[in-house]
Order: C-alpha cells, then sequence, then structure tokens
C-alpha cells in the first residue's frame, strides 16, 4: 500500500507536471497514470479515457493516460519506466507483451507503487509481476465462447483478421475461436496491419484465393471496419457469417444492418473505470478487492442494441 511518507512527497508541482497525453481527471488527491499499448490511431481507447476521467472525478483523483504513439511495446515499456521515475500513487497497464513489459512493472512494484492490470495479460501474469490485480477480458476463453457459438451456428472454415499481430494476447482471441470450432488455426490468421485501405485490400484478396470461408472474426474497429467495406464491396456483406470483439459506431451500424452477427463487447469503460476506483480505496482505506475482475465477454447483438447504440464510442 502506498506510504504516508510518498503520500506527503506528492507536490502540488508534480500533480501540475505535463503529460505525455492530454486526457487526465484533475483533483487535488492522489496521482495515477494508465499506460496503454495502444497507438494514437485507436479510437477505441477513447472509452478507456472516458472510464478514467469519470473515475478520478468521481474519486477525487488525478489520472493521467500516455501510450506509445505507434503502438511499438518496447516503446510502451520505457513509458512505464518513466511513469514510475515520476513516483505516482499508483500505475494501471496493460500487459499486451509479457516478455517485454513484465520487468519494467515489476521496477514499479519493487519501487513501491500499486500495480493494476487491465484489458491485457492474464490474472496469473499479473500475479507474477505482483499486480494488485487483474482488470479484464480473459482473451482466449473470449475466443473459446465466440467460436463455440460460431460452430452452433454452422460456420466451419473462417478467416481471423488480426490487425495488432506485435501484441501475443490478442492472437488469444484467434486461437481460441479455433479451438471453439474445432478447427485448426493454421493459416486462417491474417496479419492485416493498421492501414484501413491495406486490411480491406488483405480481406478481399483472402476471401477471392479461399472461397470455401464461411466465417469472419476481427478483433475490433481498426480490423472490422475495413472489412465491412470488404464484404459491401465484393457483395458478402450480410451473407458471410461475420463476428467482430469490441463495438465501435461502424460495428454497432453493422450490427443492426445484419452485416456483423455479434460483437463481444469486453466493457472497456469498466477496465478503466473500476482500476481508479479500486486503487483509489486500496491507498485510502486498505481494501481489496479478493478476486480479479473478469469485465467481458458479453456478446451484443441486433436485438439488444437500443443503449449500446446511445453509448458506442463513449462508454460502451
Amino acid at each position: 500500500m502506498t506510504s504516508l511518507l510518498k503520500k506527503l512527497a506528492l507536490t502540488p508541482a508534480l500533480v501540475a507536471a505535463p503529460l505525455l497525453a492530454a486526457t487526465q481527471a484533475l483533483a487535488e488527491g492522489e496521482r495515477y497514470v494508465l499506460v496503454s499499448h495502444a497507438p494514437d490511431s485507436d479510437s477505441w481507447w477513447n472509452t478507456v479515457k472516458n472510464g478514467i476521467k469519470l473515475g478520478g472525478e468521481q474519486m477525487g483523483v488525478t489520472v493521467e493516460y500516455r501510450n506509445p504513439p505507434t503502438g511499438d511495446i518496447a516503446d510502451m515499456a520505457r513509458i512505464i519506466d518513466q511513469a514510475a521515475a515520476s513516483n505516482p500513487d499508483g500505475i494501471i497497464t496493460t500487459l499486451a507483451d509479457f516478455d517485454v513489459l513484465k520487468e519494467p512493472i515489476k521496477k514499479a512494484v519493487d519501487q513501491g507503487i500499486d500495480v493494476i492490470i487491465m484489458n491485457t495479460g492474464t490474472p496469473e501474469q499479473a500475479r507474477e509481476v505482483g499486480a494488485l490485480m487483474y482488470v479484464g477480458q480473459p482473451e482466449y476463453d473470449a475466443g473459446l465462447a465466440a467460436g463455440m457459438r460460431a460452430k452452433g451456428d454452422g460456420v466451419t472454415s473462417f478467416l481471423c483478421v488480426n490487425h495488432a499481430i506485435q501484441q501475443p494476447t490478442i492472437a488469444e482471441r484467434c486461437r481460441g475461436f479455433a479451438v471453439g470450432l474445432g478447427v485448426e488455426l493454421g493459416g486462417s490468421m491474417l496479419d492485416s496491419g493498421t492501414d484501413p485501405a491495406e486490411i480491406k485490400n488483405k480481406v478481399l484478396a483472402y476471401l477471392s484465393a479461399h472461397p470455401d470461408t464461411n466465417g469472419i472474426l476481427t478483433l475490433g474497429p481498426v480490423s472490422a471496419d475495413p472489412t465491412i467495406a470488404a464484404l459491401k464491396e465484393n457483395g458478402m456483406a450480410g451473407e458471410i457469417y461475420f463476428g467482430t470483439f469490441d463495438l465501435g459506431e461502424e460495428i454497432v451500424k453493422a450490427i443492426k444492418e445484419g452485416v456483423i452477427k455479434w460483437g463481444i463487447d469486453q466493457q472497456p469503460f469498466l477496465q478503466a473505470y473500476m482500476p481508479v476506483v479500486i486503487m483509489t480505496n486500496y491507498d485510502r482505506y486498505g481494501v481489496l478487492p479478493g478476486n480479479n475482475i473478469n469485465s467481458g465477454p458479453g456478446f451484443v447483438t441486433k436485438d439488444g442494441l437500443e443503449k449500446v447504440e446511445k453509448f458506442a464510442g463513449e462508454y460502451r
């Protein structure tokens, strides 16, 4: 737990220090830093920023958001080191690549900084690095549930469009999906990159070369949005089974139109909001939930869109 000495060392000048990214909740209490692996181009993380903003305001703490602009994991490790060097009361961080990030996280813990792992990683990995807990969606389990659902709907072969191949945990979604279907992953996982035009062209090329493909899984808005465009271009929109991880404006529209069967909501708002609340209460009162928190998976279909559509990209 954060010591009294550490709290006394937190000066107003430190609280007012410039941020690497513009999102923060202004307050006079504890200061926390959330470090994500997301590149600046990934709008999905706006919901995370809204989560820490509201959590900070409600708890009366300052929360800074920092990330590697291009999504480079080595750069993220450096940012964690920088965050720890600024002596915050706590760090909330993703664990997108355990091998690269475990050492800077362990160093922060050894320095006496409370850490909560959110979004990526596993409860086991969180324990190994000395974090207080894990708040997020178990990626393999979510992929497995999606694959079992798709199998029940008749899918036998699939394309998994992976826009974040550099993050090992994301690939667990594809692997779990394949196991849920009862098929080999093999070459079904496409390294799509993040450029929308390239993703669309790669999806079109794959489907042309593999005409027996009857299911598609995308791993978030970055890969889902261009895949929607690809299917509308080749006439397969609404004809091929299409599920995706995460939600976003275009994904919600596609679910409403019948182009996407379901979106897996891991509730990123809660992944950011809950650690702020939990860490503040731990620092102040020494109370901590006894278990990790699974924020997903939850399947959003056409039948349950009303509130999701209202808050898509903001809180959902």
